[in-house]
């Protein structure tokens, strides 16, 4: 599963200007949709998630923000205390005493956990289920904006290590994942994927960061989907995509004009939001142990 040429084919710009085309869910869930697949996601799969819980065990799938720049977050957060305890007191409120801060961040990149909203990605000029990417201004997107998911996204979370499917800690930086080690990490968990399943790719990022030190390079490579991956996906119905990386894997397959074919045809053709650099190891391990 390297990504040699040999062991992983790359489609051509032709095929995946097909797939595109063939894989679009435009107009799927009608002319003014902004959830794409998170339409899969009913209340009744949210009910039989919810019956699906056990021991309540919660566990913080979000990298902690980084406030020092590093190869995998070149621009940290800004954090900063507007009062902290040495001026608590400072409202002019008697006997109110608190504390504030402020915390800015760009909130996109290769280390940093977020969700990309359908806004994020434009094909040909344009973003999911057609409209324009005129309609993302410097004042902010009119469509596809995260305030399509502000109720929050709560259903059944399943978690394919294929790390562990492979009985290694991590896989290499820049390993392309291919559609045959997830049906086989699915038969080994004993675990199908499903409508409306909120779907996370375990690679072992985590197990490699702390091989390294603590501090991974993207530019050594990132663990990601081959494109093959992306009508499984549609055909599954899963509502939503996460990974310890990008879903992509870096570099790219060089295919001429589709460097990024899991976010260009998942979000934009498909309507699949993804969320990038999740922290997967704890998770991981926990459900290894049961």
């Amino acid at each position: 599963m390297t990504q040699d040429a040999d062991a992983t084919p790359a489609p051509t710009e032709a095929e995946l200007d097909e797939l595109f085309d063939r894989l679009s869910n435009w107009g799927r869930w009608g002319e003014s949709d902004e959830r794409g697949m998170l339409n899969h996601l009913t209340p009744a799969h949210r009910k039989a998630a919810a019956q699906l819980v056990e021991d309540g065990l919660s566990i913080s799938l979000a990298h902690d923000l980084g406030v020092a720049p590093s190869a995998e977050n070149p621009y940290p957060a800004q954090h900063h205390m507007l009062a902290a305890g040495d001026s608590r007191d400072d409202s002019g409120i008697p006997g109110y005493e608190a504390s504030r801060d402020y915390v800015g961040a760009h909130v996109h990149g290769l280390g940093v956990t977020h969700i990309d909203a359908l806004c994020h990605m434009f094909v040909r000029g344009q973003m999911y289920n057609g409209y324009p990417a005129s309609d993302v201004r410097s004042v902010g997107a009119l469509r596809n904006t995260v305030l399509s998911f502000a109720e929050g996204i709560v259903g059944r979370g399943v978690l394919l290590d294929v790390a562990a499917t492979r009985g290694v800690p991590h896989l290499p930086p820049g390993e392309v994942i291919r559609l045959e080690e997830l049906l086989a990490t699915e038969r080994r968990q004993g675990v199908t994927v499903g409508t409306g399943d909120i779907l996370m790719v375990g690679s072992g990022r985590c197990a490699l960061r702390a091989e390294q030190g603590g501090e991974l390079d993207p530019a050594a490579g990132m663990t990601g989907l081959h494109a093959e991956c992306l009508p499984w996906l549609r055909e599954r119905e899963i509502a939503l995509l996460g990974s310890d990386g990008i879903s992509d894997p870096m570099p790219g397959l060089g295919i001429p004009n589709w460097p990024f074919p899991v976010h260009q045809i998942g979000i934009t053709g498909m309507g699949l939001h993804l969320i990038d650099n999740m922290a997967l190891g704890e998770l991981a391990a926990a459900c290894a142990e049961r």
